[in-house]
């Protein structure tokens, strides 16, 4: 997920804890967005192992891992994880990981492409991302 924009960059879905689908996931969004100045996660066994590092080994980007216990330092990626439940995953009786992934890709691209995002006001995560001057902070 891109902070500023909000929008979902590349996702996977994976019954295991395994880091490959993670680093799948994080080498997708790479390629179509480029590398990111900062790249947060928390401290998820997948974000300390060997694969998803070797996808950063060699570029500029700087890491950042949030405090142990602190799910306030992520909250707009536990805000995106609380919506997709309640939006999506509770109200569905999925039969396979197959019907999950059809159903969840749909939910993205409806979050990202129609979704307003109230931090927007108004605007959807897609139309900020692709034009960051439509967010503009007042203080």
């Amino acid at each position: 997920m891109d902070w500023h924009s909000r929008c979902v960059l590349s996702w996977e879905l994976s019954n295991t804890l395994d880091a490959g689908f993670c680093a799948c996931a994080l080498r997708r969004a790479i390629a179509q967005f480029g590398n990111p100045e900062i790249f947060n996660t928390d401290q998820g066994c997948q974000f300390t192992s060997a694969e998803w590092l070797a996808v950063f080994k060699g570029t500029p980007v700087r890491l950042s891992m949030d405090g142990r216990g602190r799910a306030i330092s992520n909250v707009f990626i536990e805000r995106l994880w609380r919506t997709v439940k309640h939006e999506e995953v509770y109200l569905k009786d999925y039969v396979s990981l197959i019907g999950a992934h059809a159903q969840l890709d749909r939910f993205f691209r409806f979050y990202n492409e129609r979704r307003p995002h109230s931090a927007h006001r108004g605007t959807t995560p897609v139309e900020v991302c692709r034009c960051p001057e439509l967010l503009v902070v007042h203080a």
